[in-house]
């Protein structure tokens, strides 16, 4: 009874899904890829100054820097997306010219097989006239 247990389909599902691997499946792959922006210098560096205007210039500036980081990480973001969007392009480009390159050969023998075909059922024809030739002059 335990080895069959042991051997049933729940079983070894529920240790496939107990399994420890440390290999990234590629649903989570990016996981272990992924490359994190630097901590911002904005978390933490505000310091109340004692003049409301002075507070509002300098948050005001805060804005501004930030702002124009994340500007600047948006660019590279559409830069990436762009590059990687132009190599899905090219791989599929390459895929499609295989593929055509496979089609064209395949087409290429195809007909040649049909050329040798259509010759050698000429080489057929030929030798039947010639028997039925051969009969012909062999009964007159």
């Amino acid at each position: 009874m335990a080895s069959s247990a042991r051997s049933s389909p729940l079983y070894r599902a529920l240790l496939r899904s107990f399994s420890t691997t440390t290999r990234p499946s590629h649903h989570n792959s990016h996981h272990h890829t992924h490359r994190y922006t630097e901590p911002s210098s904005f978390i933490g560096s505000w310091d109340a100054p004692s003049n409301p205007r002075e507070a509002e210039a300098k948050l005001a500036q805060l804005r501004r820097d930030y702002a124009k980081q994340v500007k600047e990480i948006r660019k590279e973001y559409i830069k990436e997306v762009e590059l990687m969007r132009l190599e899905k392009l090219r791989k599929d480009e390459a895929r499609k010219e295989a593929l055509r390159v496979q089609n064209e050969e395949r087409k290429r023998l195809k007909a040649e097989a049909a050329k040798v075909r259509a010759q050698q059922r000429q080489i057929e024809e030929e030798e039947f006239r010639q028997t039925l030739l051969k009969e012909r002059d062999r009964k007159a």
